[in-house]
């Protein structure tokens, strides 16, 4: 990467008092970077975030509950600035290493407009699974070619840590200015694609970010993309169904061959609720 482009991290928080110390001194603790400026956008809270962001002296942005949007609050964030890269990162990741965003931004050119990190998980659970399935130990770059074999993978994307050339978003218009449920950056992953360009998966910049959901909140976790399939019906045809089934067997094979067979009793009722969420969703 050129060292003399800009970046701006842009993180959305809630309720994030026990995050924000330790995450905005991973941003600055930050080498072989141009860092421009880290803006996080606060929707009101009931804890002690907004504290903690004024002793910390961190720049921030205050908006109401019914105007945060996981779409439309990056998008208008994006606008905000004026850096060459825009990078998305959530509440709750954690960063350990200094490299994090030169790794994450260094490949960025006007072809490859978009990066996005290995993510682990400190939770020994499924999730462990799913991790290595969709964050693998090498790098990868897809471009259109690809839809052919990827299908639906094509456009796997996470803003959980992710870097996008500002003017690209800008000129792809970014969401629409649609209000997103989730999966704003699947739907920003298959315009940039569509688009002609690529995106590459940066394995060396690698943040923590662990969820151990219940059941309830798997549950609702996939109905809402359920919704996003259903107002987003032209990902269907690059089969989203299939990529759940592939999901669904290299769990399964990764439980046994590590023999965590008390994850076994978890399984079925996991897989059983994507499913069904999914389903109503889309209904």
């Amino acid at each position: 990467m050129d060292k003399h482009k800009t970046i701006d991290i842009i993180c959305p928080l809630y309720n994030a008092e026990d995050y924000i110390k330790r995450l905005n001194d991973s941003f600055l603790m930050q080498k072989k970077v141009n860092l421009n400026k880290v803006k996080y956008i606060l929707t009101e809270s009931n804890d002690q975030t907004e504290e903690i962001l004024k002793k910390e002296k961190c720049i921030y942005k205050k908006i109401k509950k019914e105007q945060f949007s996981h779409s439309l609050t990056r998008e208008s964030a994006v606008r905000e600035s004026s850096a060459d890269i825009v990078v998305f990162v959530t509440q709750d990741v954690i960063i350990e290493d200094q490299y994090w965003l030169y790794y994450l931004t260094k490949n960025i050119n006007h072809e490859i407009v978009a990066c996005y990190s290995k993510q682990i998980t400190k939770f020994n659970n499924i999730e462990k699974y799913t991790r290595e399935r969709n964050y693998p130990e090498k790098s990868s770059v897809v471009s259109k070619k690809d839809i052919q074999n990827l299908g639906l993978r094509t456009f796997f994307f996470s803003d959980a840590s992710s870097a996008i050339n500002r003017k690209v978003f800008l000129h792809l218009k970014g969401y629409d200015q649609k209000k997103l449920p989730t999966n704003e950056d699947m739907y920003i992953a298959y315009k940039i694609i569509m688009n002609g360009y690529k995106i590459r998966y940066c394995s060396e910049s690698m943040v923590i970010h662990s969820h151990n959901f219940t059941l309830k909140e798997l549950y609702n976790r996939y109905k809402l993309i359920g919704e996003f399939f259903k107002e987003n019906r032209y990902l269907n045809q690059y089969g989203a169904t299939h990529s759940g089934y592939d999901l669904a067997k290299y769990i399964l094979k990764r439980i046994i061959s590590e023999r965590r067979y008390q994850l076994l009793f978890r399984y079925p009722w996991d897989m059983a609720v994507r499913l069904i969420g999914m389903k109503v969703g889309k209904m």
